[in-house]
């Protein structure tokens, strides 16, 4: 494999590292903003939620830049998006101005979901395509546990205005991810598809293909389909599995345990110093379990790190929502790592993998898109519900991990009855492959 990939691959997959620092610097502004701002458990949880719900949106239409103006112009537009709103939210007086910062952070988070795993598909080759891909995700946990470490370290800094400077610190990767995006190329794909610029492709194929030629011609020739509709019979079956497989994502609780990380080990009784310590801890298992789904899933396939997180999703909620009804939370940390273990090397490595190649090149960014949006329109519901569920009495932390391992259950049911292997398939080759039909 080219060295020039795996760096453009590394490069492109830091949008993933401003991913996850925004979407994880939260958990530190969580009870200072409530406290601050005297908001009801519901305006919170808007507030907080607020950029899930940019996210949703950024990833219904990242889709439509990435098509017009190519993969690594919207990219870049993305950085600058990471860069303004996070000093907008950092500085922000009120609710609502924050609000408003938050959504538009929100939007460049969904895009680069969409985008950044998209670019990286259209240039790797597929033996090594799972593993480029989940530099992305790797980046992501990367990125979250950078923003706990920052957010810990963070603590007392400008008094009770820490939290800004928090928020803020995502201002400098934005920069650098800027700066990186100037020096890679455009994917060979959409410079053929969209541009008819077959120089450029050509140059950017024949680090990876043997054939470019004919390469080329298997990539124009899936140019027929380019104006079909995403929404019609033929791809129904792509569709409805990355409906579920993002639909079981938030339905594991993952963002509610990134969002309200500090929130949940101080309802199990853990003290506020504990809690943001422990919130490291997440990330360092986050990134370790990541790197092991990364080195096996090209080895093992997606469908085998999928029954593997499952069963550990299922074990280690079930031991979070025990804890909770019989009041001994001693171990709850341990859950928690635990549930975190199986979410890195299962649904975590292989979600934006899964997304992004399931697609023909036709809708691909399209089909991406989709399924980032059902990702996010779901996480966006968990984030706004969490604290109101968590903190009712009539409710509470019991009926909230009760409702994720039975999820976990179902996604369990899903990976063995109808999700399919697509570990090796060449992206011109996956609408032609039974596994799809």
């Amino acid at each position: 494999m080219n060295k020039k990939i795996v760096l453009w691959s590394i490069a492109v997959g830091l949008g993933g590292l401003l991913f996850g620092m925004d979407v994880a610097v939260i958990s530190g502004a969580d009870k200072k903003i409530q406290q601050l701002w005297g908001l009801s458990d519901w305006v919170h949880g808007t507030a907080i939620a607020m950029a899930l719900y940019g996210t949703a949106f950024g990833a219904a239409f990242g889709n439509i830049p990435a098509n017009k103006f190519g993969r690594k112009k919207t990219l870049i537009w993305i950085g600058i998006l990471f860069f303004v709103s996070s000093i907008g939210a950092a500085l922000a007086p009120e609710v609502y101005s924050f609000m408003f910062f938050r959504f538009i952070s929100g939007l460049s988070i969904g895009a680069s979901s969409v985008v950044a795993p998209v670019y990286i598909s259209e240039i790797a080759p597929a033996k090594y395509r799972g593993r480029l891909v989940i530099s992305f995700q790797l980046n992501v946990v990367s990125g979250i546990l950078l923003a706990y470490f920052s957010n810990y370290l963070l603590q007392g800094v400008g008094g009770e205005n820490d939290w800004r400077w928090m928020l803020g610190i995502v201002a400098l990767p934005s920069l650098l991810f800027c700066l990186f995006m100037l020096a890679v190329p455009e994917t060979p794909r959409w410079l053929l598809l969209y541009k008819n610029d077959d120089t450029h492709a050509r140059v950017v194929l024949s680090l990876t293909e043997d054939n470019v030629e004919k390469k080329v011609e298997e990539i124009k020739a899936s140019a027929s389909q380019k104006k079909e509709p995403l929404f019609n019979k033929k791809f129904y079956k792509p569709l409805l599995l990355t409906f579920l497989l993002a639909t079981f994502n938030q339905f594991s609780g993952i963002n509610a345990i990134i969002y309200f990380a500090p929130r949940v080990f101080e309802m199990a009784g853990i003290g506020k110093d504990g809690a943001f310590l422990s919130t490291v801890g997440i990330g360092v298992i986050n990134l370790l379990f990541t790197i092991i789904g990364w080195y096996l899933i090209d080895r093992f396939g997606r469908r085998s790190l999928m029954y593997i997180g499952s069963i550990g999703y299922i074990v280690s909620l079930g031991l979070i929502a025990y804890s909770f009804e019989t009041k001994d939370t001693a171990f709850i940390s341990y859950y928690v790592f635990l549930f975190i273990a199986s979410h890195a090397i299962g649904q975590g490595a292989v979600i934006w993998v899964f997304l992004s190649e399931l697609f023909p090149n036709s809708v691909r960014a399209a089909g991406t898109s989709f399924g980032c949006l059902t990702h996010w329109f779901w996480a966006a519901l968990v984030a706004q519900t969490f604290p109101f569920v968590a903190g009712s009495p009539a409710l509470g932390p019991v009926i909230i991990f009760g409702f994720f391992t039975a999820m976990m259950v179902l996604q369990l049911l899903f990976v063995w009855r109808m999700m399919p292997e697509t570990k090796g398939v060449a992206l011109e080759d996956m609408d032609k492959s039974t596994i799809l039909h």
